[in-house]
């Protein structure tokens, strides 16, 4: 057959081949799977070739000598075939073998022997002419397109894609760059499905049954065409191929690579691929017409009548080898060949031919849809421009870097198409709203919650394909995202409880909430005949008392000495020191002052006084015409010392929190579900079927405030939450990008709060608003705190002045004194203890005519220099006073 074809190519050819006499054959081998389509179309290139460049180069002095051998399929035979070729024909190099699994082995021989490998098929990068220099590829290998692969995945903003790939050495070479590669734009491989490559249809058929229960619908498949041939139309059975999957193929199963690709379209239409990019010239149009025509005129075992790359890489193979033979030296001949080759420069049916580091460079790549059985190109990828729709554009900086592709389904809705599962609630629809539109009977669902979801989905960095799905059993929530994987994500007012997150991962929170209660309201019934206490704290009261006490004394000892008003017997003078205080409140002191000092003292109490009273007066009028109402209940402590009922909203995680943390029975809850529940539940009272508090997140109760403002106030928060937030299944890489655009919207406040007011008709907070203004606080000491020190530093002032001047006046009579007197502190002590009581004994005597006092004086006062006699004191008395009463004596001179 081998023979034939070959006697057959010769005779077809249009001109003699030219063979000079004196021309020098080089045996090369030739090792290939004959029996497949790529190897028996790859040999028919390489002969096509070999006649080509002879026919062009007829004066070559060097020929080369092909001897082709079959490998059948099988690495053994092919490294048999191999070792035959180098140990019995001496051939001087080897192209082949076809797949990399057997390049692997025949390389091992090729080192051994230094005999060069040259291939234009082994395209896994796991093997690496860097690594061997007698190994030359002629192709690109298979990571040269994982960049390209990951920037068609990041486009579509795929964030998990599972891999199917064969279990080869062209499989598995390929599968740790894939990996890096989408890694490097942000997605994920939950799965990795490895086909055996001698699996029947009932094996892959379970695998792909398996693969569909996952939550990842994309599916990135890197297997030959002989292999793939058997998993689309498996896909398709399964029902993989329908709307909401996505695929994409490696270049192996091109139909550019793949000869047998045409008769797999029909089951993969609306998968995406890549491949390499090949310029169409008139060279390569002619090449494909021939072979065509050798084709139908051989009618050979194999429907190959399109040539593939490989068969173009073959041809190129063929002409760089024969150059190379021809410029390489006769000594050590080996190394000459690889250096030769590897220097080798000329325009192929490929491209142009330049080996770097020992195999071709990556070159442009195309992005291909199948649609019907074409595969249409609907953009490119290089290395320096990244994704664009045509040679002649620049990059798109748009989402839609590819023209629209035709997904699976027939259908232009991107997949995956995400199922957002919607929790519907039976009140508080202002949240989330599901209604059915009759008679058409689809669903429309609305507010604030999906208006926020919706602009979350707009600001993500990537399209997305959904649909809103219902979800009516709201406490199912978890079993459906961690178990059925029957959606990939829930819309909802879904709070972020610890508990929760075993099950699902929520996203940032887009509105704060904390547990409130509300409760009915009462007409208070403080207001009693004390209430005209409760403006002023015990504590304020207390001080105001001892700082009025101050002040007055202060005033007195300032004033008695000199001021006739503030004397008189003990019981008098005491009763002024209260009594001038308490005028003061109310400005009606008689009093005239004679000392500045006191003045002083007066000014800044009057001062303080005005701002006490007129703070007292404006909050006691505050308590007895605004307060007319207070809460029911403050706190839970009397609602569960006296086993009231209290009521939540059902399927809320308050119930958990009720009896968990706040000891409450499960007897004493009831659930409910609207604010019109609420509101009636409130009405009857705990004694009436009702209850006396709702405990529910802060959101709800500024909705149910909203509708029913009057005869009810929200206490609270008294238990702090992180907020609302959506959910997603656990792991899902859509959390931190739908974060981030959660954060895009709160952070446009126009925007969200033009959502905020389409549905509230008051903003809605997570503080309570409605409380604090209910229960008016009394005012205490710190609110009047740097009044008090002003009026003390004052006080203390005044008096210190007055002691000092007092002292200074009696300095020279007190010095006299000093020098009889053993201790000067005990001294200084001594005299002021006098001077005060002095003063205090002198003033508070009654104010009387001295004829008619029982005391007569013995002699009447006279002043005879420094030296005055006293009165009432007899000559007997005056002798025995000792030096100590000399201070007295020292005062009452003063007087004289």
């Amino acid at each position: 057959m081998l023979n034939l074809l070959n006697y057959l190519i010769l005779c077809l050819w249009p001109l003699p081949v030219i063979v000079m006499a004196r021309e020098v054959l080089i045996p090369v081998g030739v090792v290939l799977d004959l029996n497949s389509p790529i190897g028996s179309m790859a040999n028919s290139c390489i002969w096509m070739a070999y006649h080509d460049f002879y026919k062009q180069h007829p004066r070559f002095q060097t020929r080369l000598d092909l001897r082709t051998r079959d490998s059948d399929r099988d690495t053994v035979t092919a490294a048999y075939a191999a070792s035959d070729l180098i140990m019995k024909q001496k051939v001087k190099a080897i192209t082949g073998p076809q797949t990399s699994e057997q390049t692997r082995y025949v390389i091992n021989l090729g080192r051994e022997y230094y005999v060069p490998i040259i291939s234009f098929s082994a395209t896994s990068p796991s093997l690496s002419p860097a690594r061997t220099p007698i190994f030359i590829r002629t192709t690109q290998d298979d990571s040269s397109q994982v960049k390209a692969i990951a920037a068609v995945v990041e486009a579509y903003g795929w964030r998990e894609v599972i891999l199917i790939y064969e279990n080869t050495e062209y499989g598995n070479g390929l599968i740790p760059h894939l990996i890096d590669a989408l890694d490097a734009v942000d997605t994920k491989v939950p799965y990795r499905s490895v086909i055996d490559p001698n699996s029947e249809e009932p094996h892959i058929l379970e695998e792909l049954k398996r693969l569909k229960k996952k939550s990842t619908r994309v599916f990135l498949v890197h297997m030959t065409g002989e292999h793939g041939s058997k998993l689309f139309p498996a896909a398709e059975k399964v029902g993989m191929m329908s709307e909401g999957y996505g695929w994409v193929v490696t270049e192996g199963l091109s139909v550019e690579l793949d000869p047998s690709a045409p008769e797999r379209m029909d089951s993969m239409q609306g998968v995406l691929g890549v491949r390499p990019k090949v310029s169409n010239t008139e060279r390569l149009e002619d090449l494909k017409k021939r072979w065509k025509a050798l084709s139908l005129k051989e009618n050979m075992k194999f429907d190959t009548h399109t040539m593939t790359l490989f068969g173009l890489w073959a041809y190129d193979t063929v002409w760089a080898l024969a150059m190379a033979v021809e410029n390489a030296t006769n000594e050590n001949q080996s190394d000459s060949l690889v250096s030769t080759i590897l220097a080798t420069k000329f325009p192929g049916l490929s491209g142009y031919f330049d080996l770097k580091g020992g195999q071709l460079e990556p070159s442009v790549v195309e992005v291909f849809n199948v649609i019907g059985h074409k595969e249409r190109v609907i953009g490119y990828w290089s290395p320096e421009r990244g994704l664009f729709r045509d040679d002649q554009s620049n990059v798109s900086q748009d989402k839609q870097r590819l023209r629209q592709p035709v997904w699976p389904g027939y259908t232009t809705d991107q997949p995956p198409k995400l199922r957002f599962m919607v929790a519907v609630r039976k009140g508080f629809t202002e949240f989330v709203k599901v209604e059915s539109v009759f008679p058409s009977k689809a669903t429309t669902i609305s507010g604030f919650v999906v208006d926020v979801f919706l602009e979350a989905l707009n600001a993500l960095p990537f399209p997305v394909s959904y649909e809103f799905v219902p979800m009516e059993d709201y406490g199912a929530l978890a079993w459906h995202l961690l178990n059925h994987y029957s959606c990939d994500a829930a819309v909802g007012d879904f709070t972020i409880v610890y508990n929760r997150t075993n099950y699902v991962d929520f996203t940032l929170p887009y509105l704060e909430s904390g547990l409130s209660m509300v409760v009915s309201m009462k007409h208070d019934q403080r207001r009693n005949m004390w209430i005209f206490l409760k403006p002023l704290s015990w504590g304020l009261w207390l001080t105001t008392g001892a700082a009025l006490f101050l002040t007055g004394f202060v005033v007195w000892f300032l004033e008695h000495r000199s001021n006739a008003a503030f004397r008189g017997t003990p019981d008098q003078q005491l009763g002024i020191v209260f009594w001038f205080s308490f005028s003061t409140l109310v400005f009606a002191h008689r009093e005239r002052l004679v000392s500045n000092w006191s003045r002083f003292v007066l000014i800044v109490w009057v001062f303080a006084v005005l701002i006490i009273t007129q703070s007292y007066t404006a909050s006691l009028a505050s308590m007895l015409t605004i307060e007319s109402l207070r809460p029911e209940f403050i706190d839970m402590k009397e609602i569960k010392r006296n086993n009231y009922f209290v009521g939540y909203q059902n399927h809320s995680f308050a119930k958990t929190i009720l009896t968990n943390q706040l000891g409450l029975s499960e007897s004493q809850l009831k659930a409910y579900n609207t604010p019109e529940e609420y509101h009636e539940a409130l009405s009857k009272g705990t004694n009436n079927g009702g209850v006396a508090a709702i405990i529910d997140e802060s959101p709800y109760i500024n909705v149910f405030l909203s509708k029913y403002d009057t005869g009810y106030a929200m206490v609270g928060p008294f238990y702090k939450t992180n907020g609302l937030a959506f959910a997603f299944p656990l792991k899902s890489p859509l959390v931190s990008y739908f974060s981030r655009a959660i954060l895009n919207v709160i952070e446009d406040k126009d925007k969200f709060e033009g959502i905020k007011n389409k549905y509230f008709s008051t903003r809605i907070v997570s503080k309570d608003q409605s409380a604090s203004n209910l229960d008016s606080q009394s005012l205490t000491v710190s609110s009047f705190a740097g009044l008090f020190i002003v009026t003390m530093i004052a006080s203390f002032l005044s008096f210190s002045f007055y002691v000092f001047s007092l002292l200074y006046s009696q300095w020279s009579t007190l010095r006299s004194i000093h020098s009889e007197q053993t201790s000067f502190w005990s001294f200084w002590w001594f005299k002021l203890y006098s001077i005060l009581i002095e003063k205090m004994v002198l003033n508070l005597q009654p104010t009387m005519d001295r004829n008619q006092s029982k005391v007569q004086p013995t002699r009447s006062l006279e002043r005879n220099g420094a030296s005055c006699t006293i009165d009432g004191i007899d000559n007997h008395s005056k002798t025995n006073y000792n030096h100590n009463d000399k201070a007295n004596v020292v005062l009452l001179n003063e007087d004289c």
